[in-house]
Parts: C-alpha cells; structure tokens; sequence
C-alpha cells in the first residue's frame, strides 16, 4: 500500500474568513493557503460532484493534519442547524490534541468557546466536545497514557 495517513479534514462555511480566524486565534492553526474558483470549472465540479460550483477555499495546518474550508457561493448551500446533534450519520467532528486539557479548555472558555462538558476523565484519556462559531463540533482530547498507541506526538 502507498498509504502515508491523513492529510486534512474540510469543513463547509458560510463565512471562511471568519471561521479560519477563529480556528486560528483560539489554536493556532497557521495559515497555508487561500484560492477560489469560479462557476464553469467543470474539473472541479466532477470531482466534488456538483454542477456550476464556486468557492473560496482555504487551508490552516495544526502538527500533522491540516483543515480545509470551502465557503460555497454556488450552487447555493443549505444552511447548518447550529445544535445539530453528533448522532447524526456524516461527519461528526474534528479531534484536537492537547497536552494540558483542563488548561485549554479554561483558556477557550474564557475566549467564549462553548462546550458540552467540561473535560471528562476516562482513565488513558481526557476529552470533550465543543462548537466552533459555526456550530461545527470540536473534540478537546488529552492522551494520558505516555505508552498509548493513539498518541501522535
């Protein structure tokens, strides 16, 4: 297999410049790019499966992944239900890794960050769920077990 791992997650926004600032101001994701393109790209409409497509898009990078934002100006989007419950089937969230959690989350809380529940302690791990400003869901994790196989760092 020719299998490096995975590169980036996407997440659809109704206002990128806004949605990437604040990925960037509450973790520090470092901006790697920005472009757009406009309707009539029919490559791009092929491989995102649309007709008459245009967006922004945009990449931040955290350690060893990167998120990718689309702000979609055709065809027009459907609006996200800002609680929509992670039961739902598609995507459920992005996970990211921290070394000190009850720290982190103190500090995005007093940024306005809101959560589900402070940090919960599950043994090897600490986590919890949080919205971005969109509403999109975030996972807070801390791999306690220095010997765990899903450390990444």
């Amino acid at each position: 297999m020719a299998i490096n791992g995975l590169h980036h997650a996407a997440i659809s926004t109704p206002n990128i410049d806004r949605l990437m600032k604040w990925y960037n101001d509450n973790f520090g994701f470092e901006e790697v790019s920005r472009s757009e393109w406009p309707s009539g790209s029919d490559q791009i409409d092929d491989v995102v499966g649309l007709k008459s497509s245009s967006a922004k898009q945009g990449f931040l990078k955290c350690g060893n992944i990167m998120i990718e934002f689309f702000e979609y100006s055709s065809p027009e989007p459907e609006l996200m239900d800002k609680n929509r419950p992670v039961n739902n089937h598609g995507h459920t969230h992005v996970c990211v890794d921290v070394t000190n959690i009850e720290e982190e989350y103190d500090r995005l809380v007093k940024n306005g960050v809101t959560f589900h529940a402070p940090p919960q302690d599950f043994g090897e791990v600490k986590a919890t769920y949080g919205r971005d400003i969109d509403g999109n869901v975030f996972e807070l994790q801390e791999i306690i077990a220095k010997d765990h196989p899903a450390r990444v760092f």
